[in-house]
């Protein structure tokens, strides 16, 4: 199995359903994301993590998350 991921399909194919979105929290903390459209990414800013989204599915698992810069945390 690879980790290869097709970032070409449309937009709207990699869409989060917002209702979704509304019903997430951070797995680890408990507490509300910020949904990044631009990077296809959950951001929590309590775990410094940020989960990604691939083909509209945010995998909410800490091996798949990504620790969060200084200047992301500045933006949240």
């Amino acid at each position: 199995m690879t980790d290869d991921v097709d970032d070409s399909a449309p937009d709207d194919a990699n869409a989060v359903d917002p209702k979704l979105l509304e019903l997430l929290v951070c797995p680890l903390t408990k507490t509300r994301l910020v949904y990044d459209a631009s990077k296809r990414e959950l951001l929590s800013k309590a775990a410094g993590l940020a989960f990604p989204i691939r083909n509209g599915v945010p995998l909410m698992i800490e091996d798949a998350a990504r620790k969060l810069t200084d200047e992301d945390l500045r933006r949240l």
